[in-house]
């Protein structure tokens, strides 16, 4: 029999593990917003909020229903800019860290 691991669980035990890693996540998240692929940006979001921070937490910090917050980090969520903006400050500051973006050519 082979042996699985849940694949948010090792998300989870790496951040705790490797901050460095949870920084890369945001990253990743924030690159793939900016490029087009805003379905999996939520999905990394989603994965960061619930290895770091929580839902329940990230609700109080923006001020949004908890389960509105899960809706919108789905494949198929929808959030406003005025929401996803708020996510990421939260999840920027719980990291320690501030984005910038550049543009190049």
């Amino acid at each position: 029999m082979a042996l699985t691991r849940d694949f948010k669980h090792t998300v989870i035990e790496r951040v705790n593990r490797d901050p460095a890693f949870a920084k890369a996540l945001l990253y990743e998240a924030v690159d793939a917003f900016l490029t087009g692929e805003p379905e999996i940006a939520r999905l990394i979001l989603r994965d960061l909020v619930n290895a770091t921070i929580g839902f329940e937490t990230l609700a109080i910090k923006t001020a949004k229903p908890s389960k509105s917050l899960h809706r919108m980090l789905t494949k198929t969520g929808n959030p406003s800019m005025d929401n996803l903006a708020a996510i990421f400050s939260v999840v920027q500051k719980n990291l320690g860290v501030r984005i910038k973006a550049q543009a190049t050519k």
